[in-house]
């Protein structure tokens, strides 16, 4: 039983910068090569697709909003994926989610493809 964990989320002014984290713990050995992505929820708004990463790394991809100023990243040895966000604005405020695809080792920002989730962790960023 494979568990998604985030840390690093907190309040930030805007311009500044957090780095999330997203741990598996459980099962997780090369059998289990999984894509992974970011999600976020803000009060009263739908889930929406952040960034996404291969199971290699080879493959990324960002939402239009964050493009340029968040970075995706794993460290498979770590069994982690990272968040760097960098350049945050008000906007940005939201619960941050990782994902996990158990079974498919692909990159993909449709979140019906994602069957493993974390429990959230804040961002707030003030103006």
């Amino acid at each position: 039983q494979v568990q998604l964990v985030e840390s690093g989320g907190g309040l930030v002014q805007a311009g500044g910068s957090l780095r999330l984290s997203c741990a598996a713990s459980g099962r997780t050995g090369s059998s289990s090569a999984m894509g992974m992505g970011w999600f976020r929820q803000a009060p009263g708004k739908e889930r929406e697709f952040v960034a996404t990463i291969s199971w290699t790394g080879g493959t990324t991809t960002y939402a239009d909003s964050v493009k340029g100023r968040f970075t995706i990243s794993r460290d498979n040895a770590k069994n982690t994926v990272y968040l760097q966000m960098n350049s945050l604005r008000p906007e940005d405020t939201a619960v941050y989610y990782c994902a996990a695809r158990r079974y498919n080792s692909g990159a993909t920002y449709y979140i019906r493809d994602y069957d493993l989730w974390g429990q959230g962790t804040q961002v707030t960023v003030s103006s």
